[in-house]
């Protein structure tokens, strides 16, 4: 049975490890040893993005639990794109992971709905993400909740550059 709550500092190292599996898993196939492992030293371990955000208090975190293990989570930011117009209470999606283990069991789903309910409650006039333009998985779970495609966005991984749609659901 998953178990479902917010996320805290203390969750760091586990989160992390699973954060880092799941990317791996999802996108390594997709850029070289040398982008993989520049990509990875700054998203994650003890001075990546991800610990950073666990810090800050805008940013929100929800976690899966399969008894200890973290299944999937997903995080919630302030709407930080550039590219497209955005309204200051508007949301970011910045990460959905699950773990393939667990991927079909429904953890996405209910991650997603936190994050739409989140956000609408924060007074959020829409939520949005980005999502690999060749994540197939990935853009049908997010137009079957309504998002649609508003922009790109260039994604560092290492020293190649990918580009990401920008996805957009009205709140």
């Amino acid at each position: 049975m998953i178990d479902y709550r917010e996320a805290g500092a203390a969750d760091w190292p586990a989160l992390d490890a699973m954060a880092r599996a799941s990317w791996t898993e999802t996108f390594a196939h997709s850029c070289s040893a040398e982008d993989l492992a520049l990509y990875l030293a700054t998203a994650f371990g003890p001075d990546g993005q991800l610990r950073r955000d666990l810090a800050d208090p805008t940013v929100r975190f929800r976690l899966a639990l399969d008894g200890e293990a973290v299944a999937g989570y997903a995080k919630l930011t302030p709407a930080t794109l550039d590219e497209v117009p955005t309204a200051p209470s508007d949301r970011q999606l910045a990460q959905l992971y699950v773990l393939r283990a667990w991927q079909g069991a429904g953890v996405a789903a209910t991650l997603m709905d936190w994050a739409i309910a989140t956000a609408r409650g924060h007074g959020a006039e829409a939520l949005l993400l980005t999502v690999w333009e060749e994540n197939a998985r990935a853009l049908r779970f997010y137009t079957r909740y309504g998002f649609s495609h508003v922009g790109d966005h260039a994604f560092p991984v290492g020293n190649q550059i990918d580009r990401d749609l920008i996805m957009r659901l009205p709140l």
